[in-house]
């Protein structure tokens, strides 16, 4: 799976040479565009659970894609994740790809850390870029077993000790942001993490913005995981994970 589509390239049907080599131009351009954006990265994922750990009951690999399902039967009392077994990241971009289902809520944890909790041996802390069905909170910055909310979709926020979030920029109206998140259909996610700066992007657009200055409660380093969430039955599906870290 490439790590981007050509779309917007018309099809090569009977078309005259110099047409044809106009379009060849273009694949060739589309594709080196495609190889300089993901220059890099490095996958995370090889299609196989080998180098991650999450409770099986929940999470498996096929076809090439991380698949995390809850059923009537393996219903959650405290949200699972699995983990990538790569080490910490600090400074670093992500990105990957998901589709969820309509009523599916999962996020992506990263600079976490990985928790005791006697109802889940999957228990994870830290920032999270939120993915929901519903698009209710697609985008936003939440931080799990945290301070909860800390940009809401279209928000830029500095976080100050013993403070509320504190808007600075409104990136776009939270309605029109939802527009661009693909219902039952694949996303592209993008996060770029450096320093205290933490931006999320669905699809090319910047949905959440952090800057976090609170010494006491920010993490400058940590875990990587992704989740499913307690609710009804759900299903996402992750695929061409990718990363490349800054330092």
């Amino acid at each position: 799976m490439p790590a981007c589509d050509m779309e917007g390239i018309p099809e090569v049907r009977r078309s005259p040479p110099m047409r044809l080599k106009h379009l060849l131009l273009g694949l060739l351009l589309a594709h080196s565009t495609c190889s300089a954006a993901d220059e890099g990265f490095d996958s995370i994922f090889d299609g196989t659970l080998a180098n991650w750990q999450g409770d099986p009951t929940y999470w498996r690999a096929e076809d090439g894609v991380l698949i995390g399902e809850i059923t009537p039967e393996t219903l959650l009392n405290k949200n699972s994740f699995i983990i990538w077994q790569g080490g910490e990241l600090a400074d670093f971009e992500l990105k990957l790809e998901y589709r969820v289902s309509d009523k599916g809520n999962s996020g992506i944890n990263y600079r976490s850390i990985r928790v005791a909790d006697p109802e889940t041996k999957w228990a994870m802390e830290g920032y999270q870029c939120d993915i929901d069905g519903q698009d209710q909170w697609t985008g936003q910055n939440y931080e799990e077993r945290g301070r909860t909310f800390l940009a809401y979709r279209g928000e830029s926020v500095v976080l100050k000790p013993d403070a509320k979030p504190e808007l600075t920029k409104q990136l776009g109206d939270r309605a029109e942001l939802q527009k661009k998140v693909k219902k039952n259909d694949w996303n592209a996610v993008h996060l770029i993490v450096k320093g205290n700066h933490l931006q999320h992007f669905v699809n090319g657009v910047l949905m959440a913005e952090v800057t976090d200055e609170d010494p006491g409660k920010r993490r400058m380093s940590g875990l990587l995981g992704v989740q499913v969430h307690v609710g009804p039955p759900m299903k996402i599906e992750y695929r061409n994970i990718r990363v490349k870290k800054l330092k």
